[in-house]
């Protein structure tokens, strides 16, 4: 899996695992990982709330599978553009929702490392500059 592996790859790696493995955590502990998310309590305390986002979040574990699953084939290009999507429209609609419930630190915390990811993934930092 690492043939290919350069020093700039590290980022993107990171994010595939962050989003393989944070995804999971819903699975477990749905409640914990909305408020780390940036939910409030009063939603993330609601029974009815847990299992979606236990949903969302097993589509963000396959997103970091499908950059992994990139990374082997060598197709570094696509994991760019995995992280280019994932990052700016994923940012932007993370930061708004935990802007709207009232989490101003954690929506422009996850607004701007979306915008980060989304920058690496338009600069092409897997596939090299």
């Amino acid at each position: 899996m690492f043939e290919q592996f350069a020093w700039r790859h590290i980022v993107p790696l990171f994010v595939a695992s962050a989003t393989t493995f944070g995804g999971l955590w819903p699975f477990w502990a749905p409640r914990d990982a909305m408020l780390e998310f940036g939910l409030p309590a009063r939603i993330a305390d609601s029974p009815t709330a847990q299992p979606v986002m236990v949903v969302s979040s097993a589509r963000t574990t396959a997103l970091g599978l499908l950059m992994f699953i990139f990374y082997q084939q060598g197709k570094l290009a696509d994991v760019d553009t995995i992280m280019t999507v994932m990052g700016a429209y994923l940012g932007v609609v993370d930061g708004y929702v935990c802007w709207k419930e009232g989490m101003p630190d954690k929506a422009v915390f996850r607004c701007v490392s979306g915008m980060v990811i989304a920058g690496c993934g338009m600069v092409g930092l897997t596939e090299g500059f």
